[in-house]
């Protein structure tokens, strides 16, 4: 049995000749970045924002030489990190000084480091969801400590009806009322400086709407124009709430997919996004954006067990969320598929189609988001033209593991 083959981008299959000129000597497994379509993605998300700062979340990229390329557009005003150690580090690195934790810190070693440094606590800014999130800062670090910047996340999801949740199980502030009281509390909690709110549309943001599935694209469309109008009265709502208790330093929102609508709201400040810069496969579904791949990885063929397989040395770099076809990696060339006995394996995956490649040669492969590549590798070369300008560790290859 066949997998069915994924969907076939002709950009990147134009590419596989410069990429392979660009690496002829190196040995696979090596992965590639595009700076041609790294850029090109770059100028389009600054489009689609229209003059809206872009916080860049880390994690879909995981390079610190591509987050400081992006950071130097005046547009990229700061960074969502994913932990708070990575945060720390970015710091630390002169990377950056506005880093927001997208996510709960409840690292004891990191929030006694954070709270130990000076320009850490002006540059960090940790996430709050609850009355709990307060009592464990001070449980770690005692009811004294110094002043924490702090972000109140707001649930973004779509209850359309009783027992429907439609999105991330996130935060479980959902109304501007649950919003206004905690709020109060954080205020009221010394040690801690509400400076934000965020809002993670992820039902919008992290949802292919083009999938070819003609009936579920619809219907998924027309879920996320309700959810996108729901949010905005409901976040504008509870924005008002918060201010009414803080003065606000942003008001986050969105991801790469949902640029637009997280735009057309007003009480947004910035926009999330990094994850479009890639041009990971899972990007290929969209209607509102066509970033180009930027990213790819080449993997060798050891092994030719018939005239229609040829096996290739690792790869199974199957992306996370839901077990799907879509988390797969695909082949870029359009006439090899991955089996569907054996998908993409630990030690070896084996792709099928009627002229695969010989014993040694390469297998170009795109996966499926953008920045978990980079938890495989541990350096991306950099891609002029047909050209490796430059070779960049990877978190990875820095020896950092924050996900």
């Amino acid at each position: 049995m066949i997998r069915r083959r994924a969907r076939v981008r002709p950009d990147a299959v134009a590419a596989v000749t410069r990429w392979d000129r660009a690496t002829a000597d190196l040995d696979p497994p090596v992965a590639v970045v595009d700076l041609a379509a790294f850029d090109a993605n770059l100028d389009d998300l600054l489009a689609r924002a229209d003059g809206r700062p872009i916080r860049l979340a880390t994690k879909s990229l995981r390079c610190r030489a591509l987050i400081e390329r992006a950071l130097a557009r005046r547009e990229v005003t700061g960074l969502m990190a994913y932990t708070l150690p990575e945060a720390l580090w970015l710091v630390g690195e002169g990377v950056s000084d506005d880093v927001l934790v997208a996510y709960p810190a409840v690292d004891r070693a990191a929030l006694r480091a954070l709270a130990a440094d000076g320009r850490a606590r002006a540059a960090v800014t940790i996430m709050i969801d609850s009355v709990a999130h307060l009592d464990l800062l001070d449980a770690v670090l005692g009811p004294d400590h110094p002043e924490l910047r702090v972000c109140l996340e707001l649930d973004a999801a779509w209850r359309p009806l009783p027992g429907v949740h439609v999105g991330a199980r996130r935060s479980p502030v959902h109304t501007a009322r649950e919003a206004g009281r905690l709020a109060r509390a954080i205020v009221a909690r010394p040690g801690c400086q509400l400076v934000g709110v965020m809002a993670y549309e992820g039902q919008i943001a992290g949802v292919p709407d083009a999938t070819g599935a003609r009936a579920r694209d619809a219907v998924v469309r027309w879920m996320q124009g309700r959810s996108a109008r729901e949010l905005e009265a409901r976040r504008g709502a509870a924005v008002r709430a918060v201010r009414a208790e803080a003065d606000l330093a942003f008001v986050n929102g969105g991801g790469s997919g949902s640029v637009e609508s997280t735009r057309a709201d007003p009480s947004v400040t910035e926009i999330a996004a990094g994850s479009a810069l890639v041009g990971a496969t899972l990007f290929d579904g969209y209607t509102r954006l066509h970033p180009r791949p930027a990213l790819a990885y080449a993997l060798p063929v050891v092994r030719r067990p018939d005239a229609r397989t040829a096996t290739l040395a690792g790869g199974g770099w199957v992306a996370s969320g839901p077990a799907a076809a879509s988390r797969l990696p695909s082949p870029v060339r359009d006439d090899l598929a991955l089996t569907g006995t054996e998908g993409a394996g630990e030690v070896q995956t084996p792709v099928r189609g009627s002229c695969p490649p010989a014993l040694g040669e390469r297998v170009w492969m795109r996966h499926a988001k953008a920045g978990e590549l980079a938890e495989h590798v541990t350096a991306y070369h950099l891609v002029d033209g047909d050209r490796v300008v430059a070779t960049v560790p990877t978190y990875r290859g820095e020896g950092k593991a924050y996900g």
